[in-house]
């Protein structure tokens, strides 16, 4: 009398050699980031025709295939459903298989673009609300947010000489200004969760605290900046890549003294310090100027969008 297991693995198993092709097809999928990041934190001897990596390479496909088989059955009946709701995806208009496709790819880029490519996957799988929902939100591709985020660089600070080194970031700050003279905070409707695109906001520079956390950044983002989402419980707000606390010591000479003297007169400049040392800078609506008070020091999620 056959087990529940072996019915559940009879049911699930692919004819031989479909199963054996289905595990190191995704061992292959899996074995690429995980290689960029080992590229990335190892350090190169440099051998000869660059051999010490294409071994790195092999020891990874092996080991992952090893698991892989170890786990088949499971694995298998995950992909069997997954297949399922790409199918649905693709034929009524949600996710399917050709925005796997493009994730994968926008992945695998911005992973050999990044010095820290393990931040690309751990900001995919840490918890963030409307995390997909945000990124797609986020339009910055979309030619009438580049086009006012080029027109917003034209609008302030075209008087400001020098600082060549800060000139994306001052343009950043321009956007911010034009914003936060224009923005109209509205809320969302009564019971319901309302995301929207970038590309909606540009028509009426309105909506609640998401909505201007989406806009700020995808705006950032479509002129070279690194902006990220910051989750406090009950609000979003933006910030700003900044960089290292030399950066940020001009920059905080440039807000206090040159661009927002007015406004930050008397005033701290707030910003956050990440793991790697790198400094943010706060651009919520509610700040009249860049490194404006927080509305809450709590951060339960970030989400960085590069």
């Amino acid at each position: 009398m056959p087990t529940k297991l072996q019915v559940i693995k009879e049911r699930f198993s692919l004819p031989k050699p479909w199963d054996t092709v289905v595990i190191f097809l995704l061992n292959i999928l899996i074995a690429i980031p995980t290689f960029i990041i080992a590229h990335q934190v190892l350090i190169d001897p440099e051998w000869p025709g660059h051999l010490d990596r294409i071994l790195l390479f092999i020891l990874i496909l092996t080991v992952i295939q090893l698991v892989l088989r170890l786990l088949k059955t499971i694995i298998i009946i995950c992909i069997f459903l997954y297949l399922i709701a790409l199918v649905w995806g693709t034929l009524f208009g949600g996710y399917g298989f050709r925005s796997v496709f493009e994730d994968y790819q926008a992945m695998i880029y911005t992973m050999n673009e990044n010095p820290n490519p393990q931040d690309i996957i751990i900001s995919k799988l840490l918890p963030f609300p409307n995390k997909s929902q945000i990124i797609d939100a986020v339009d910055y591709n979309n030619p009438k947010v580049r086009n006012f985020a080029l027109k917003a660089t034209t609008l302030h600070f075209q008087d400001v000489k020098g600082h060549r080194e800060y000139r994306q970031i001052i343009q950043c700050f321009a956007i911010f200004k034009e914003i936060r003279n224009r923005w109209n905070y509205v809320n969302d409707p009564k019971g319901r969760e309302y995301i929207a695109y970038a590309s909606e906001s540009l028509e009426h520079f309105s909506g609640d605290c998401d909505d201007h956390a989406i806009f700020t950044s995808a705006l950032i983002r479509a002129i070279g900046g690194t902006p990220r989402i910051i989750h406090t419980g009950g609000h979003l707000y933006p910030e700003m890549l900044i960089g290292t606390r030399a950066d940020f010591e001009n920059i905080n000479f440039l807000i206090k003294e040159v661009l927002f003297k007015e406004e930050s007169k008397g005033k701290e400049v707030h910003y956050h310090i990440d793991e790697r040392g790198q400094v943010w800078l706060n651009l919520d609506y509610t700040a009249k100027y860049p490194g404006g008070p927080f509305m809450s020091e709590e951060i339960l999620g970030a989400l960085t969008l590069n």
